[in-house]
């Protein structure tokens, strides 16, 4: 799945023609939404079959919180008017791999888990916990979902995750108030950015608010300036690791990233501040505080928007956003995404792993924004404003052409395991970011010790 320069042109033109033309164009734009509106954009007659299962009780677990949890919801909601299956949404917590590992020690899995990562995926299928998709759910995938999206939730040829949610994680959200009073601009290069930073702070906002306390954001940063900086081919040997981290390419990307890490005034608290904020809190922290808030721009995927909407912020109005900026030749595309995987061999939960590949379940969560299906077959009108329909059409029309989430695909232990392996080593160099050489070493210490096992 190689991310063509021409993919990577388009995706990006689709975004910045978003954010220009959307100004107006909130996210209660009920005018938007498919025939249905309320109901999530669900078409009249639903576009798969389900069993009757009265009495049945299913379980599902993923680490969804805040905003994500509720449009989780209400899908599951859906399911379970027209099966008649009772749902219990389970939170889990990072990684989901011992979370679930633990209710399995003490006999009580989920019937159904949300793998935020492939690595995680695998690890399922390597301790035979996850079960593989019914027929009816890979009839789904093959009516919906590209080869691509079918293959990352493949292990040794057999499906077993339905990528219900993608992600565009290659954007920056600003306020659009602090960028007008600012006199500052959407950035297209790195360099750009940081001018843009200055220029926002003298301004006397704080520039970026950094979630330090979710190691997963900061793995993002790194991800895209990787990308941008030392190109695909480089990317996919770091994601093997084929090279290694002390490798020069990481440390030009390390020095790169502490370019904005390392000045203190530009992230909101200063090193160790952002390192005691969550992902949610960093999104609040850009968009409420009227004319002074604590910073001015956050960075990460689509889903932000369902953040800034819970902050009252209105997309395409206070909430604006621009692509990545290009660190070297290309500006990056960095997707994500989370795949139902089915612990239990069961009625319940194969109809479920059929429901999320259809487009009807996917119609739901678009219509309340912070959501970007792979599913090629949804009406794309189901999303509530044209940042999300321009950008989950560029997901769909890149077809297999994309880069996925560099941390998702190594061993969970390394790439997605708070307080261990990279979210730990990019922690600490979010508190020292002079140390470089430092930073590679922890790295290829704890990539080393994954990869191996």
């Amino acid at each position: 799945m190689r991310t063509t320069l021409r993919t990577r042109k388009a995706v990006l033109a689709v975004i910045a023609v978003s954010a220009l033309t959307l100004a107006g164009c909130g996210g209660s734009d009920d005018g938007d939404k498919a025939d249905g509106g309320s109901d999530g954009g669900k078409k009249s007659a639903p576009s798969v079959e389900l069993p009757k299962l009265d009495g049945e009780k299913l379980e599902v677990a993923a680490v969804w919180t805040g905003p994500e949890q509720k449009n989780f919801e209400k899908v599951l909601d859906e399911f379970s008017k027209r099966t008649g299956a009772e749902v219990t949404f389970v939170p889990a917590q990072d990684p989901i791999v011992n979370f679930l590992g633990s209710k399995i020690a003490g006999g009580d899995p989920p019937d159904v888990a949300m793998l935020p990562q492939p690595g995680a995926i695998k690890q399922a299928v390597d301790k035979k916990w996850a079960k593989p998709a019914g027929a009816a759910a890979k009839a789904q995938l093959e009516k919906n979902y590209t080869k691509g999206w079918q293959d990352i939730g493949a292990v040794g040829g057999e499906q077993y995750g339905v990528y219900f949610k993608a992600a565009n994680k290659s954007l920056i959200w600003y306020n659009a108030t602090v960028f007008e009073n600012a006199g500052a601009e959407e950035a297209k290069t790195w360099k750009d950015l940081v001018t843009t930073a200055q220029t926002v702070y003298d301004s006397g906002v704080t520039p970026f608010s950094v979630a330090g306390a979710d190691g997963w954001t900061l793995t993002d940063w790194f991800e895209n300036i990787y990308l941008s900086q030392a190109g695909p081919e480089k990317y996919d040997q770091l994601a093997k690791h084929e090279i290694k981290w002390t490798d020069p390419s990481v440390k030009q990307a390390l020095t790169t990233l502490a370019e904005i890490w390392g000045k203190k005034d530009f992230l909101a608290g200063g090193q160790s501040g952002a390192l005691q904020v969550d992902f949610p809190k960093s999104v609040e922290q850009t968009f409420t505080g009227g004319d002074q808030p604590k910073s001015g721009m956050v960075f990460e995927g689509d889903f932000a928007a369902a953040n800034a909407q819970e902050a009252k912020a209105e997309i395409g109005k206070d909430a604006k956003v621009f692509p990545f900026p290009a660190v070297g030749a290309d500006a990056p595309v960095v997707t994500g995404g989370d795949a139902a995987v089915a612990l239990k061999d069961s009625k319940a939960s194969q109809a479920l792993l059929t429901f999320l590949a259809s487009t009807d379940a996917a119609e739901i969560w678009a219509a309340q924004g912070g959501f970007v299906s792979p599913n090629k077959e949804m009406d794309q009108s189901a999303y509530p404003n044209d940042v999300l329909r321009d950008i989950g059409k560029a997901l769909v029309d890149a077809g297999d052409d994309f880069r996925f989430d560099m941390s998702d695909q190594a061993p969970q232990v390394f790439g997605g395991t708070p307080g261990k392996g990279e979210w730990k080593a990019l922690q600490d160099f979010l508190k020292n970011p002079k140390d470089v050489a430092g930073a590679q070493k922890q790295l290829e210490s704890a990539a080393a010790k994954a990869y191996k096992n």
